[in-house]
């Protein structure tokens, strides 16, 4: 007996069973097995048996041979058709067949359990295979988390938040419009207090550092992590649309494209995460 088990990614769990004719008794039995291993994905589980011929013996429908004999002969000696051979009378449907073996009921239930701890032998090598997936797949993903934390620290850093660089920017919007020499000072600063104010991105480096730390942490424990992890991505995204839409310099909304390309990348690789 040969059991064959193909896996590939999907939302739930979904089994689809190829058994061996005559042993349709073994789909429920065998769908417990694999719920028992996977928990997401779609599996396929073939089912092969090959019987020693030893143990099968032809068994030939004699009534309906020597009927078809008989018309054989009849169309050769009124009709002129070719006379019937004995391989192709044999090669009639329902002249010869090859049943398998019959067991006895104890012997039955002897083989049905072995094929299901065969199943449980397969199941439990795929699911091996699978975790060995994860891991290799949890290195990308750490990959990923580590280039989201570089990005949000570059625009952390970026010294187009500073108070100063802030000041300077708006001199230079309103010198087309004012006379830069009368300019009262305390609204120059009171301006540049409002713009600091409006593109202030603290807060979205705070919550994306925070999910970063939350990532890490997911992807070293144990256990399913996919889902948790597609809702981080959520936030990872949000947070890093919003720093766009507040960005006052190009470094930084630069520094926001570059975060929502590595998010995708995560985001992508995630789905195939149970």
């Amino acid at each position: 007996m040969t059991w064959e088990l193909r896996s590939v990614n999907g939302r739930g769990l979904e089994a689809r069973l190829r058994l061996t004719p005559g042993y349709e008794r073994l789909e429920q039995p065998a769908r417990a097995v694999l719920q028992k291993q996977f928990s997401r994905g779609n599996i396929q589980a073939s089912l092969t048996i090959n019987r020693s011929d030893a143990v099968r013996r032809p068994v030939i429908d004699e009534q309906l041979l020597t009927e078809l004999a008989a018309i054989a002969k009849d169309l050769h000696e009124k009709h002129g058709a070719a006379p019937a051979t004995a391989d192709g009378l044999l090669a009639l449907r329902g002249v010869l067949e090859m049943p398998d073996h019959e067991e006895d009921e104890e012997t039955r239930q002897k083989l049905d359990a072995l094929i299901l701890v065969t199943l449980d032998e397969a199941a439990g090598a795929l699911a091996t295979a699978r975790r060995g997936e994860g891991a290799a797949l949890r290195d990308v993903l750490l990959g990923h988390i580590d280039t989201i934390e570089v990005l949000t620290k570059k625009a952390e850093q970026d010294p187009a938040r500073e108070a100063a660089n802030l000041r300077a920017r708006l001199e230079t919007q309103l010198r087309p419009l004012l006379d830069i020499s009368s300019m009262d000072e305390a609204r120059l600063y009171q301006e540049a207090a409002i713009l600091a104010t409006k593109a202030d991105i603290r807060e979205e480096i705070d919550r994306l550092l925070t999910h970063v730390a939350s990532a890490r942490s997911l992807l070293k424990g144990d256990g399913p992590v996919g889902r948790k992890l597609d809702f981080l991505a959520q936030e990872f995204n949000r947070e890093a649309n919003t720093l766009c839409s507040k960005s006052n310099a190009a470094t930084i909304t630069a520094v926001g494209l570059e975060l929502k390309v590595a998010v995708d990348q995560f985001r992508e690789q995630i789905q195939n995460l149970e």
